[in-house]
């Protein structure tokens, strides 16, 4: 494989007006597919095979026209302070509104507070339900602007006037936190290579590949029902890894060069050897996010496969693109340890011969192995504690800041009818196969209006037919707290007993249902994917660095930095610690889609530092050094870069801290303590101590094994031994001159 990235490389400095046209032309026409596109929504979280899902599908047939899975809106309604919304000014008010929004061509209903007796007992709120025919993502701006103007009526009435549901989704906002994280990529980069030139190159690839992925999801997002969430978390990790692969062979191109190498072999050597690393890693971080797959739920699969997309795009623009771009600095781009004139190039250094920093805390891990992973492992496992309380949900409008107009009709609707009435049951009860229907509704009515934590049950009501019928049932807590996930479970195990009776099914969905059955899936298919993922990589790493304990350290690691990670989210966002300094307005239940999806994109990622570190080591290892200068070794080549590498991943992560959307915090948060941890705990103290205190072993391989395993040659040996033999080639020459 060095070889042939090799020869990739040096063709693409060569032919660099043909490879950054192609590049340009890229871009040029993801944008224009972009331009062209309609706004992407927010995707549905929709299961096959969860019973929610299948009463949403039952509904479609036995009450035709329902739009079941519609998008909803609350518009919530408070009257001025000592008066009550049956005032006959407010009342008015109102009944212009219900009117108002019943116009649209997409709504379906529209409920009036006064018929449907939805005011609260104090008289102070109300609400009416407004009912489209299509979905969210769907819905047209046309049909929320005329939602947000009926609001602004009431408003302009003298009414306190707040809309919640699904019908105001909106984009959610990332900022300023992403531009600051660029900038602190862009200085880490300048500090890092000592020259400007140097440091725009892995910003300008990064920036140009996160362009053409996240323009090709915008224009593919209608057709392929991509969230807005999609484009974001691209981004997020296509920066990230786009700024760290171009990083890498920029820095091995500035190391052949100070080396003595031409600039167009430096670029192919760079290639040959970082770029394969480079590929290894891409392969590590795309298994990780297609594996998302095996959960079967669509919305994270569209979501792996978009961010494994953008990260593709990256490892062939850091093969291609960065050779073509260093033909064009020429020699501004210097080699390593020269800076540029401008940041103080030219002077002297003052401790010329005294080893860098990487050097000198490597040869100590060395020499104090124990002692540094005993503290490792021990700080890991401390940070690791919160996890076990960890408690999973899916949020709603009750974790979006309270600047927003959905967290104020939620606040709203709690104080005049309780938590519950934010989260709904639909209970469908399917009596066509039973012989007497309307009993089996009574008997169901009955029989969760005997559960605890019902406030409230409304009468059963038919379809044409007479044979299936819906229930709401209202909960006494909030749509994430447990004691809803308890009653849903009841009202399951209830309706059980009752088509025993009567053989008519029950079915709980809805949306608080729906994402109880989406946290369900997701705990469930947590094992088997990190087994998959996993064992997947491990094979890989096997390859890579033909051992068998250097793979197995490495997933061992990794688990310990994501349950870190994970003990930190708890902290955070369910228990509260720090949560006024990273403005987190709501704490509660963690996504439940976020150990998988850390798991998923934490792996990929720490095998990237994992690949571009040993490589190093092992590289020395297999050049005769003994193993534990081969530690030595590879951290004083890679410690600097892997560094900065670390640095500007947590820097692009955080920045998404700044997020309005609750989820989009959480990961950013997420991802860029778990890189913080696997990156400076893990591969820099934890894992040059388990090397050191293997010693030979951690490269031991079984003969049969090595026998069967091909041999890539990320180490480019074959690079050495064809300069060994073009070398004496030359030597002939001469003697025959």
């Amino acid at each position: 494989m060095a070889t042939f990235l090799y020869r990739i490389g040096r063709l693409a400095f060569r032919r660099r007006h043909f490879v950054a046209l192609i590049w340009v032309a890229l871009l040029t026409l993801a944008g224009v597919g972009a331009a062209s596109a309609p706004a992407a929504g927010n995707s549905s979280f929709s299961i096959p095979g969860t019973e929610a899902q299948k009463a949403f599908d039952l509904l479609e047939q036995r009450f035709p026209g329902m739009s079941a899975d519609g998008a909803t809106a609350r518009v919530v309604f408070k009257a001025p302070a000592g008066e009550k919304m049956t005032d006959k000014p407010n009342k008015a008010a109102v009944e212009k509104t219900v009117r108002e929004l019943g116009h649209g061509s997409e709504v379906a209903s529209v409920a009036d507070p006064y018929t449907g007796h939805t005011i609260s007992r104090d008289g102070s709120i109300a609400y009416t339900s407004v009912k489209y025919k299509v979905s969210g993502m769907e819905l047209e701006d046309s049909s929320r602007d005329a939602l947000k103007k009926a609001a602004q009526d009431a408003r302009d009435a003298g009414l306190t006037v707040e809309i919640g549901g699904d019908a105001l989704n909106a984009m959610p906002e990332t900022g300023s936190g992403e531009v600051i994280g660029i900038a602190i990529a862009a200085v880490v980069l300048v500090i890092t290579f000592g020259s400007l030139l140097a440091a725009g190159l892995p910003l300008l690839t990064a920036i140009i590949g996160v362009g053409i992925g996240v323009s090709a999801i915008t224009a593919l997002a209608s057709p392929l029902d991509l969230g807005s969430t999609t484009s974001t978390l691209a981004t997020m990790i296509g920066l990230a890894v786009g700024i760290d692969y171009a990083l890498f062979i920029v820095s091995r191109y500035r190391a052949e060069l100070a080396e003595g190498r031409e600039r167009e072999e430096a670029a192919g050597r760079a290639v040959g050897t970082a770029g394969s690393a480079v590929v290894f890693a891409g392969l590590t971080v795309v298994i990780a996010l297609v594996g998302l797959s095996v959960v079967n739920i669509p919305m994270l699969t569209k979501m792996g496969i978009a961010a494994a997309g953008t990260v593709a795009i990256a490892v062939l623009i850091a093969l291609t693109m960065i050779p073509a771009l260093l033909g064009y600095a020429g020699r501004r781009v210097k080699p390593a340890g020269e800076k540029s004139r401008l940041l103080g190039g030219g002077r002297k250094p003052k401790n010329p011969g005294r080893p860098n920093m990487g050097t000198r805390w490597a040869a100590f891990v060395v020499r104090r192995p124990v002692a540094v992973l005993l503290l490792g492992v021990i700080g890991l496992g401390a940070a690791a504690v919160p996890a076990a309380s960890l408690e999973l949900g899916l949020p709603d409008d009750g974790s979006q800041p309270t600047s927003t107009t959905q967290r104020r009709a939620y606040d709203l609707l709690s104080e005049g009818f309780g938590a519950g009435f934010n989260g709904p049951l639909m209970v469908v009860v399917d009596a066509k196969d039973s012989g007497h229907p309307r009993t089996a509704f009574t008997e169901v009515s009955t029989e969760i209006k005997g559960l605890k934590d019902v406030v409230a049950v409304t009468p059963a009501t038919p379809n044409k037919a007479g044979d299936t019928a819906i229930i709401t049932v209202v909960p006494k807590s909030k749509p994430s707290s447990k004691s809803t996930e308890d009653l849903v479970h009841a009202i399951r195990d209830k309706g059980e007993a009752t088509a025993a009776k009567s053989d008519a099914e029950v079915l709980v969905t809805g949306s608080t249902a729906m994402n109880i059955d989406v946290s369900q899936r997701l705990n469930d298919a947590l094992l088997p994917y990190l087994a998959l993922v996993v064992g997947l990589a491990f094979l890989l790493l096997i390859v890579v660095f033909r051992s068998v304990l250097v793979p197995l350290k490495a997933a061992l690691g990794f688990l310990l930095s994501v349950l870190a990670a994970l003990g930190a989210v708890v902290a955070v966002f369910q228990w509260g610690w720090l949560s006024g300094l990273l403005n987190v307005q709501q704490t509660g239940p963690v996504m439940s889609m976020m150990p998988i999806f850390m798991v998923g994109v934490v792996f990929g990622l720490a095998m990237d530092y994992e690949v571009f570190l040993v490589t190093r080591m092992r590289e020395a290892y297999v050049h005769g050094e003994k193993p534990g200068q081969a530690v030595v070794t590879g951290f004083r080549h890679g410690a600097r870069v892997v560094t900065a590498a670390a640095v500007i991943m947590i820097a692009v992560f955080s920045g998404f801290i700044g997020s309005s959307e609750s989820m989009i915090k959480m990961i950013g948060f997420g991802l860029a303590i778990a890189v913080f941890f696997d990156a400076f705990v893990v591969r820099m103290a934890i894992v040059p101590a388990v090397l050191a205190l293997l010693g030979r072993r951690a490269w031991w391989l079984p003969k049969w094994l090595d026998r069967m395993l091909p041999n890539v040659d990320v180490e480019g040996e074959g690079l050495r031994t064809r300069s060994t033999a073009e070398g004496t080639e030359d030597e002939r020459e001469l003697v025959r001159a």
